[in-house]
């Protein structure tokens, strides 16, 4: 039993040192791993070292080169600028001399030119009055010789406004703007339409997708032109079937005091004669005269402008007639209107002193009518038709 005993001891210690004997081959192969790791990342580390100092190396010669460059440029600028120095040097040699020879050489050459330019020049300017002259009595042989009777057709709407009729279209529509500020036409079939007490009822809305501001708008080959409201001198083309706007222009030097001074609401106001479509406003340059501007209605474009001798003080309303304005006065408290100043574009004037027959009070706008040879008058909401008495041309 004993003997037994000891067999089993001695297996057991002989087990435990195989198992030590095992922990340390384990130990030792893991150390041998971790030596080999380690110099792996020396050696990684080693070449990461050499190539930065290959970088340095590589930048302090990029740096050398820039420097020199930059050195060099500063030579060169340097160099560039003693030349721009000297070119400059003479050139303004030069331009002495030629200054030199320039007066000392003879000038007639020059006068010359200079008077053959204002020649031309003047030739130009009476080819123009003589094309104006041509074009304007082509289509007006008569002139104003009296205001003969009115007609008071109705009385609607505000105290001040504006009616017409279309001189360029042969229908009989009455137009009615009422207001100095509005942005609705009412629009009648004919006169009869216009008189009958339920007109509101006989009218066509049209409204406009810009106001208008003051009295002086015209309708004119279907289209009504007008000053825009909140604009200092801008006019405004408004197609009145397609309810759109067809144009818009500036008008030089308007809209900075009114055309005339007892319409204070107007600063442009617009005409149509035989010759078509005018502008009338005044300038303080021109001491408060009244300035005539010839338009294009097709292209709303200026063609022609005049200063005229009608000042705008005491003025209520004017007209265009041939091609010739004609200026009512009155009392700022309403008197008899009376037409105290006419220009004509052309030179010709008829005699000034006629006076609007029976009726007291203001205008707020007169609108002469080449197609029927009469005045569309607007007065203290009252439309009022002036008949004209025209005498031929001598």
């Amino acid at each position: 039993m004993a003997a037994l005993q000891v067999h089993l001891l001695l297996i057991a210690s002989l087990l435990s040192s195989l198992g030590a004997g095992q922990c340390l081959v384990q130990d030792a192969a893991l150390l041998s791993y971790m030596d080999q790791r380690f110099l792996a990342l020396e050696k990684r580390l080693e070449k990461c070292n050499q190539d930065v100092l290959e970088y340095v190396e590589e930048f302090r010669e990029f740096s050398k080169a820039v420097l020199s460059r930059l050195s060099g440029l500063s030579s060169g600028r340097a160099e560039l600028q003693r030349q721009v120095e000297g070119l400059l040097t003479r050139v303004e040699h030069a331009q002495r001399d030629i200054d030199y020879f320039g007066s000392t050489a003879d000038s007639n050459a020059c006068v010359e030119v200079h008077e053959e330019l204002l020649e031309q020049q003047l030739l130009e300017e009476e080819e123009e009055k003589k094309r104006l002259k041509l074009m304007f009595n082509a289509s007006c042989d008569h002139v104003l010789a009296g205001i003969r009777s009115l007609k008071v057709v109705k009385k609607t709407g505000a105290k001040h406004g504006s009616w017409m009729k279309d001189p360029g279209k042969k229908h009989a529509k009455i137009y009615l703007l009422s207001g100095s500020v509005n942005n609705v036409i009412l629009e009648f079939a004919n006169i009869m339409a216009f008189m009958e007490d339920n007109q509101s009822l006989k009218a066509r809305r049209v409204p406009l997708p810009l106001p208008w501001e003051g009295t002086g708008h015209v309708v004119y080959q279907g289209f009504l032109f007008y000053h825009r409201h909140g604009s200092l001198n801008e006019i405004i083309k408004f197609d009145i079937r397609r309810r759109k706007v067809a144009g818009q222009m500036l008008l030089p030097g308007a809209g900075r005091i009114p055309a005339y001074q007892l319409s204070a609401h107007t600063k442009i106001d617009l005409a149509v004669d035989e010759q078509g479509l005018w502008a009338l406003h005044a300038e303080p340059e021109a001491g408060g005269n009244i300035v005539i501007t010839k338009l294009n209605a097709a292209a709303l474009a200026v063609e022609h402008s005049w200063d005229t001798p009608c000042s705008s003080r005491g003025a209520e309303a004017a007209f265009m007639a041939c091609s010739t304005l004609h200026v009512l006065y009155n009392s700022p408290s309403g008197g008899s209107s009376r037409v105290l100043c006419v220009y004509g574009v052309l030179g010709a004037r008829t005699s000034p002193g006629l006076q609007l027959p029976k009726r007291q009070g203001g205008h707020s706008t007169v609108h002469y009518n080449p197609k029927e040879k009469q005045l569309f008058a607007w007065g203290d909401g009252s439309q009022i038709i002036y008949k004209l008495h025209t005498e031929q041309k001598v």
